[in-house]
């Protein structure tokens, strides 16, 4: 069992430098070495028919949903509180590029985090809620495409464990008059994602 002081230096993300430098290097591979840092985005000029070239410049940055960015879960019966926690799943790093396929934009979400191992102790494996959405901003802001994600996280006997995702499958038209700039990747913990899907009902014949 780790103790409190272990607790919040971990909770603060003082990974070991061989962890960070493995994930780290896992980003550089699958997004050819680009920075995960949101990129300036290109001024565009309303138009029909972007170029490859515009889809990737102007690629959504990316940002946390507001209420969630962890996960906690608690022993059966229990709130996710004091010892009663069994895990928390934290976000860290993101990275993203988008590519033309047709009349719509491609986008891969590539995502960072960490599980912590709670007083109360985690299962020796986790699945990982995270719903990923590509959001129009505004006044009254719109979800253009959304899409639940799952990843399973073998915990052994680790106090804390990273995880990595890529969302390599998000669709989504190219918007009217070719201007993304109101676009921005949104991300977040859904544990609604964790609940088997719903059989679609038979027709009555």
């Amino acid at each position: 069992m780790m103790t409190a002081g272990v607790a919040l230096v971990v909770l603060a993300g003082l990974a070991s430098p061989a962890a960070s430098q493995s994930l780290s290097d896992r980003f550089k591979s699958l997004f050819g070495g680009k920075s995960d840092e949101p990129a300036p985005a290109a001024p565009q000029a309303p138009q029909q028919g972007l170029s490859a070239t515009q889809i990737e410049d102007g690629c959504p940055s990316v940002a946390v949903r507001a209420g969630a960015s962890t996960f906690a879960v608690a022993a059966p019966g229990k709130q996710a509180t004091g010892n009663d926690v069994r895990y928390q799943a934290t976000l860290g790093r993101t990275a993203r590029d988008c590519r033309k396929d047709g009349d719509q934009i491609v986008a891969r979400i590539g995502i960072q985090g960490r599980i912590i191992v709670g007083p109360a102790g985690a299962p020796p494996s986790i699945e990982v809620p995270l719903r990923v959405a590509v959001v129009q901003g505004g006044v009254g802001e719109k979800v253009i495409a959304t899409k639940a994600y799952r990843t399973t996280v073998e915990v052994g006997e680790g106090d804390s464990v990273p995880f990595s995702l890529v969302a390599d499958d998000l669709v989504y038209p190219i918007p009217p008059g070719g201007d993304m700039s109101s676009y921005i990747f949104y991300i977040g913990f859904d544990p609604q994602a964790l609940a088997p899907e719903k059989k679609a009902p038979r027709k009555k014949k």
